[in-house]
């Protein structure tokens, strides 16, 4: 049983394209279609190949946007149900909330962002949305997926209301299908992004400590993490401290997890929210970490920054990442000739949508395809790895 808080796919405010009743497709509702056709988009496979922290890794241990994506759907899921919560919305959100990652990361990103500054940059939020609406086209009568009004509203705006003017890529899909992107999304966007802090804060520790650039020491010693990493060492004094990080990893995302429970059922509790809309209308998120949990949170997010994040190892691979994006971005500008011929093809007679064009099928390279594509259209590229 949902909550009376819970969105409905019964009272859904439906899809762009009407698609008629279509008894073949079996017995599923709206939100678990949403779910389904993003697992099945190619787009979605792409995150397999995509960096999360690091670039091009060349261990197969290392988290990747795929991996990342999953776990945030996991620790969703596992919230949602808790709240009384709509658990296939929640999980379609988890799963798509990356889809719109350049190659690369936040160094693909920024350099993609400069490349195309003059046709409007780039935002992988927005494109989460472009992709999911017009480049993805499974579909023979219409572009993108055609998901559900609840499902782009809450990728929309899984980070809280758009303020101000949105990325050209974000209006361009409220303009067709409104999202009302001044309001607060559902319960279920809301619990997707803070699942998405906790599966980050956590696997980042695992894969930063297994490349060698933090130190687990300081780790521990973080406020967010020494109450975990105490009780982890009082249940297993015998083991080694390496040997600790993977409870400790368990240990951290159980006690975020109820912190962000034990805080959202009071908010709710307050808010008495008897719909959805009514969470819409709230003026404030509802799921939230405590007080003293987001002071921490906050605290350790600069730590992982300046410690992981910023290492300076990790600052020269995103440079050399960076050179990737900017000459590729550069040479099919310059010579639209060089795009594979499905994408030759579609190319808009004038800007910015011909330098939208362009940003659209490098943000949807794999690492290594662009790594590839450097290399045959440039010249030689070594961004490094980790082993």
């Amino acid at each position: 049983m949902t909550a009376p808080y819970a969105s409905d796919p019964a009272a859904s405010r439906g899809r762009l394209h009407d698609e008629g009743r279509d008894a073949t497709r079996g017995p599923r509702d709206a939100f678990q279609r949403d779910r389904d056709r993003i697992i099945h988009a190619i787009a979605f496979r792409r995150l397999g190949h995509k960096t999360q922290v690091f670039v091009a890794p060349d261990g197969d241990h290392y988290r990747v946007r795929l991996t990342h994506s999953l776990e945030v759907a996991q620790i969703g899921r596992t919230i949602a149900r808790a709240l009384g919560l709509n658990e296939d919305l929640t999980e379609a959100l988890c799963l798509a909330h990356d889809i719109g990652h350049p190659p690369f990361g936040h160094a693909g990103e920024e350099a993609l962002t400069a490349a195309v500054a003059d046709a409007g940059g780039f935002d992988h939020n927005a494109h989460t949305l472009r992709v999911l609406t017009t480049l993805e086209t499974p579909y023979p009568r219409w572009p993108g997926l055609n998901l559900g009004w609840e499902t782009l509203e809450g990728l929309a705006k899984h980070n809280g209301p758009v303020a101000g003017t949105p990325p050209w890529a974000l209006a361009e899909a409220d303009a067709a299908f409104p999202l009302d992107l001044g309001t607060w999304p559902s319960l279920e966007a809301q619990v997707a992004a803070l699942a998405d802090d906790i599966a980050y804060d956590n696997h980042d520790i695992d894969d930063g400590l297994r490349a060698g650039l933090i130190d687990l020491a300081e780790v521990v010693a973080q406020p967010l993490v020494a109450p975990g990493w105490a009780a982890v060492s009082r249940r297993l004094p015998d083991l080694a401290p390496e040997a600790r990080v993977a409870e400790l990893i368990r240990e951290q995302i159980g006690r975020m997890v109820n912190d962000l429970l034990a805080e959202t059922r009071a908010a709710i509790a307050r808010a008495a929210p008897g719909s959805v809309d009514a969470v819409r209308a709230a003026g404030a998120a509802l799921a939230r970490f405590s007080p003293a949990m987001t002071v921490e949170e906050r605290a350790f997010k600069r730590f992982m920054y300046a410690r992981l994040y910023h290492h300076p190892s990790q600052r020269a691979i995103a440079e050399r990442a960076r050179g990737v994006i900017a000459g590729l971005a550069a040479a099919y500008r310059a010579d639209p000739a060089l795009l594979p011929p499905h994408w030759r093809d579609r190319l808009p007679p004038d800007e910015p949508a011909r330098a939208r064009h362009v940003a659209d099928f490098i943000a949807g390279m794999t690492d290594r395809y662009a790594l590839a594509r450097y290399r045959a259209l440039i010249g030689p590229m070594d961004l490094g790895g980790w082993v």
